[in-house]
């Protein structure tokens, strides 16, 4: 399958495309620069405005006294609820400690206590002090910041910004050799060209703008895993769908991204309140307000539909230096009217990081030759059923070294990419509300089979609408539309309830279901699906 596209009319080589300006596209450029590779950076809009500079939390690594990577294997494998790759685990906590000391020498400045050594903070599901922040709650800005500052040093780096990317291109042999995208803008790049090299690496963050309310920025259309999809690339895991459960609420009609409120700040001592101002995560378990993610969401999901309200809230009163430990979410509040030092927060979940995406190896590599993915848009396993707080950016940093090292090692001869005769597919970008609005309804934190269908129905009137008039928001439209049809599948097919996946209708967890759901689509839209045993060793 393909994009409905012009064909390219212009051509860009490196040794390496890079799709992706985050943590893990960034990092993987200047690890590749290590091995003397020229790098071609696209990213769909500025090259710093995707979901990395959104992180407020911080970085999880074993660095503390008492810390281990075993304990922070431990705290990751009851995360992922028995779904979690152990072997990648373990690379990704063994390997994250050193991962964050190279991104400390690339200039990453993280807060420090009064002796100078780093401050260490927990996070829900932690149950050690790990997690490296950077002004209080802007860890992503900052580790953004340094990234940016080391890519713009090296010439051999260069960045087409304000380009999305469409779809792969692939040799005579099936390996993917560049892809093709289009370039807001004028001269040479302006329109649909393509950029090709050795290996392509996607680095395109989440999917979160399926939903109607989410934490990640507009640009958060799963490009990349919906490119890899049409490209016949395994995807997996894709119905585990982190919803973070502590998001500003700004009313029924809000849509788009919204204001995040940090792990962290539960990881400090706030409470989660009902209308009554009780504590409710108190026996629901021995973490309480720190338990996993999934846990609470769930929880306060509950508590929602218990009291027909649309939100629950978030008590920092007692907190003191709130304003200083977390100035972002601070300013945040007080620009909506709300003031954290004398009101309670009303907070509700909204769709937040996607723990399934394009399956890969623990070099990263997909399904296809010469594809890569790291961060958001991979699924290596590290996650499982449910991602556990912070260990996002590391695994950005982690694995974005070992494809570095593995393209490095196994670089082919350069080679020319053939034409895809597949049959085109667009949408019409009118239906992306009616999508949003759709998914979340009836496959957001609580799903059943009845709201999975209906939803999958709905899809289906949806995919009628077709468009001839190849555009951004109609190629966004398309790409979130193939992610939602691969979400619901995957939803409707695990008839159990398991970490960040909730059956109403199966509420218990199934050793039936203990592996992985992949899915591939040919070239003509025909789906199919295996079942991948968890690497549990």
């Amino acid at each position: 399958m393909k994009l409905l596209a012009p064909k390219p009319g212009w051509t860009s080589r490196a040794d390496v495309i890079v799709v992706g300006s985050g943590i893990a596209g960034m990092t993987t450029a200047l690890q590749l620069r290590t091995f003397g590779l020229s790098v071609l950076i696209v990213t769909k809009a500025k090259v710093d405005e995707g979901s990395t500079k959104w992180a407020q939390g911080g970085i999880a690594a074993a660095l503390g006294d008492g810390d281990s990577p075993e304990a922070h294997l431990t705290d990751t494998l009851i995360a992922g609820a028995g779904l979690c790759d152990v072997e990648a685990v373990r690379v990704l906590v063994t390997e994250g400690p050193e991962a964050v000391r190279k991104l400390i020498e690339r200039g990453a400045k993280f807060d420090t206590e009064a002796d100078g050594e780093i401050a260490l903070t927990r996070e829900g599901g932690h149950l050690r002090n790990r997690i490296l922040h950077a002004g209080g709650d802007a860890t992503g800005a900052e580790v953004s910041r340094a990234l940016l500052a080391a890519v713009r040093n090296d010439p051999q780096i260069e960045v087409v910004e304000d380009a999305l990317v469409l779809d792969a291109l692939k040799d005579k042999t099936g390996r993917v050799c560049g892809v093709t995208l289009h370039v807001i803008g004028a001269g040479s790049r302006d329109g649909v060209g393509q950029a090709l090299g050795k290996a392509v690496v996607l680095g395109t963050g989440g999917l979160g703008q399926v939903f109607a309310s989410t934490t990640n920025p507009s640009v958060s259309t799963g490009d990349g895993v919906a490119l890899a999809l049409r490209a016949g690339a395994k995807i997996a895991d894709v119905e585990f769908i982190q919803f973070h459960p502590t998001v500003l609420w700004l009313g029924g009609k809000s849509r788009g991204q919204q204001p995040l409120i940090s792990e962290a700040v539960r990881g400090e001592g706030a409470y989660l309140v009902d209308d009554n101002g009780v504590r409710f995560m108190q026996g629901l378990h021995p973490l309480a307000e720190l338990a996993p993610r999934d846990v609470v969401a769930i929880a306060i999901m509950r508590k929602m539909k218990e009291s027909g309200k649309d939100h629950v809230w978030l008590d920092v009163r007692h907190l003191t230096g709130f304003a200083e430990r977390f100035p972002t979410i601070n300013a945040s509040c007080l620009s909506h009217g709300i003031d954290p030092s004398k009101d309670l927060i009303p907070v509700a979940p909204a769709s937040h990081y996607a723990s399934g995406g394009v399956r890969v190896d623990l070099n990263g590599l997909s399904s296809i030759a010469g594809l890569y993915a790291c961060g958001e848009t991979a699924c290596s396993g590290v996650h499982g059923a449910n991602r556990l707080a912070s260990n996002s950016l590391l695994e950005g940093l982690v694995f974005s070294a070992r494809i570095a090292a593995d393209i490095a090692a196994n670089l082919p001869a350069e080679s020319e990419p053939v034409e895809n005769t597949s049959q085109p597919f667009l949408l019409d970008p009118a239906v992306r509300k009616e999508l949003q609005t759709a998914m979340s309804r009836g496959a957001g934190v609580l799903r059943s089979a009845d709201s999975l269908i209906e939803t999958s129905n709905a899809l289906s009137r949806l995919e009628a609408r077709h468009s001839d008039a190849p555009q951004v928001d109609a190629w966004e439209t398309t790409n979130l539309f193939q992610l939602a049809q691969t979400i619901l599948r995957a939803a409707l097919i695990r008839q159990e309830t398991r970490g960040s996946h909730w059956r109403e209708d199966f509420p218990e967890t199934s050793t039936a279901w203990e592996k992985r759901i992949v899915q591939q689509i040919d070239e003509v839209g025909n789906w199919a699906t295996e079942y991948a045993q968890v690497i549990d060793k």
